[in-house]
C-alpha cells in the first residue's frame, strides 16, 4: 500500500448542498452514503503501477474474502478495468476499525460501491450526481478563434481540455458554413451559451452547446439546438428553422494550409508542364484522418496512377467526391462500403505523383469537376413542419441566452410567430388551403 495513503477521520456526518439533479441520478441519501457515513474512518488509497485491485485490498481483508469482493465487483465491471492511479476509498468503523466498505471510482460519473454483510460482499453501482446550470460567453477575435476563446475570462474555471472541447464542438457546429482554418478574421465575433455538469466535489464539465452565433465578416451565422423527442438526438438549426448541416462538408480534413486551388491552368511540379488542376490540395501532416464528406457508397478504393491510394466515393444527386495520395486506407474501406458524412476512409500521405504529404480532393457532379471551395452545397432538411410550434418556443428562449452576454446587441428573430405556426399546423392537419 502506498505510503502517501491518507487517513481521516470522520466524526460526524459530511453533507452535500445538490441542487438542479439530473431525474434518474442517485437520492440524497445515497449520495451521503458514497461520501461519507456517520462515525466512520475512511482511508483513500490510489492504485499503483503495476498494481491489482485484489493486491491493494489483501492487507485489509486478507485472501479469504478476496473472491467474494471481486466477485461482487465483477457485476458491474472487469476488475482489469481498474487502471493506475484509481482512487479507492476504504471505509471503516469508527469504534473496531473492521473493514465495512471500499467504494472504487471507475469514472467522474460512476462509482462501485463495495458492502459487506454477515456473509458475504455486495454491490451497486452508483452514478455520481450533477447540478447542470446555463453558461453564457461572447468576445471578439483579435487573433485566432482559439486564442479568444481559451483566454476568454468568463471561463476562467474550466480546464484547458474543456476550453478546447467548447472550440471543438463550436467548429463542428459551423463546419458547413465557416472554415475555421481559413475564413476566420480578426475582428469576428462570437457569443454562445452552453451547459455545464458540475459534481458534489466540486469538478465541472462542459455540456451541450445550445446555442451560437458567429459573425464571419459581417455575417452572421446562427446555431440553435433543438431535440424535440427530449433523447439526445436532435440538431441545429438557424434562426429560420433551416439546417445548418449541408450534405457535404466544406472540407475532409484538418489541414495546415490549401497548397492548390482549383484552377484550369497550373504548373505542374514534377511533370513540369501547365495542366489544369481540377481539385483542392491540402497540405497535412502525414497520417492525418480524411473524413467522407457525405453520404456515399465507395466505388474505388485503390491504386489509380499519379493519384495513388485513392479513395472515390459516389453519392446522391450525381455527385461523387475523390481523396487522393492517401498513405493508407482506413480498415473496413472497400468497394461497396457504405460510409457516414465524417467517418474516416484513410490518412494522408504522398503515394502518387505528390512532393509532399497532402490530400488531393476533388468533386464532381453528373461527371463534371467542381470547385469544392465555391460549389453551392445542397441543404439538410428543415425542422418538421409537426415540430415547427415546439422549434419556435425553443428557439425564442435558446436564441434569448446569446441576448444575456453583456454588449450583445438583440437578436431579430426571424421565424414565424407561434400564432403563425399554429395556424399552418391546423392547414396541414385539416387540409386547408393555403
Amino acid at each position: 500500500v502506498s505510503q502517501n495513503a491518507r487517513l481521516a477521520l470522520m466524526t460526524a456526518a459530511v453533507g452535500f448542498v445538490v441542487s438542479s439533479c439530473a431525474p434518474g441520478v442517485p437520492d440524497a441519501g445515497r449520495l451521503q452514503a458514497i461520501y461519507a457515513l456517520p462515525s466512520e474512518s475512511l482511508e483513500v488509497l490510489s492504485l499503483g503501477r503495476g498494481q491489482t485491485l485484489g493486491e491493494l485490498l489483501y492487507r485489509a481483508i486478507g485472501a479469504n474474502e478476496q473472491e467474494s469482493l471481486l466477485l461482487a465487483f465483477s457485476q458491474h465491471a472487469s476488475p482489469r478495468r481498474i487502471r493506475q492511479g484509481t482512487e479507492i476509498t476504504l471505509r471503516y468503523t469508527r469504534e473496531n476499525h473492521q473493514l465495512r466498505g471500499v467504494d472504487v471510482v471507475l469514472t467522474p460519473d460512476e462509482t462501485i460501491r463495495l458492502s459487506r454483510d454477515l456473509v458475504e460482499w455486495n454491490s451497486e453501482l452508483v452514478e455520481t450526481p450533477i447540478r447542470v446550470d446555463t453558461l453564457f460567453v461572447g468576445g471578439e477575435i483579435e487573433t485566432v478563434l482559439w486564442n479568444a476563446v481559451v483566454g476568454n475570462t468568463a471561463l476562467q474555471n474550466l480546464t484547458l481540455e474543456d476550453r478546447n472541447t467548447l472550440i471543438d464542438r463550436l467548429d463542428r457546429v459551423f463546419q458547413w458554413q465557416v472554415d475555421f482554418s481559413r475564413q476566420i478574421r480578426v475582428g469576428d465575433t462570437y457569443r454562445f451559451a452552453f451547459e455545464r455538469e458540475v459534481r458534489p466535489n466540486g469538478s465541472m464539465r462542459t455540456g451541450r452547446l445550445l446555442a451560437a452565433e458567429l459573425v464571419n465578416d459581417g455575417t452572421p451565422f446562427y446555431a440553435i439546438w433543438f431535440d424535440p423527442n427530449g433523447d439526445g438526438e436532435g440538431s441545429y438549426f438557424d434562426l429560420e428553422g433551416e439546417s445548418v448541416r449541408r450534405a457535404f462538408l466544406l472540407r475532409p480534413l484538418a489541414y495546415r494550409r490549401i497548397s492548390s486551388l482549383f484552377t484550369n491552368s497550373r504548373y505542374h511540379p514534377i511533370l513540369k508542364t501547365w495542366r489544369s488542376h481540377r481539385g483542392v490540395d491540402y497540405a497535412a501532416n502525414a497520417g492525418t484522418d480524411v473524413m467522407a464528406t457525405s453520404d456515399g457508397v465507395v466505388i474505388h478504393r485503390g491504386l489509380d496512377g499519379a493519384y495513388g491510394n485513392s479513395v472515390e466515393i459516389r453519392h446522391s444527386n450525381g455527385f461523387m467526391t475523390r481523396y487522393a495520395h492517401l498513405r493508407g486506407f482506413r480498415s473496413g474501406i472497400a468497394v461497396g462500403s457504405r460510409v457516414r458524412q465524417g467517418d474516416i476512409i484513410g490518412y494522408v500521405g504522398m503515394t502518387g505523383l505528390a512532393t509532399g504529404n497532402h490530400l488531393h480532393y476533388e468533386m464532381l457532379r453528373s461527371g463534371r469537376h467542381m470547385d469544392p471551395l465555391s460549389v453551392d452545397l445542397p441543404a439538410g432538411d428543415p425542422v418538421p413542419s409537426e415540430d415547427r410550434v415546439r422549434w419556435v418556443q425553443d428557439m425564442n428562449v435558446r436564441a434569448a441566452f446569446l441576448e444575456r452576454i453583456p454588449g450583445s446587441d438583440p437578436i431579430q428573430l426571424v421565424a414565424a410567430s407561434v400564432e403563425q405556426q399554429n395556424e399552418e399546423q391546423k392547414q396541414v392537419q385539416g387540409g386547408g388551403s393555403p
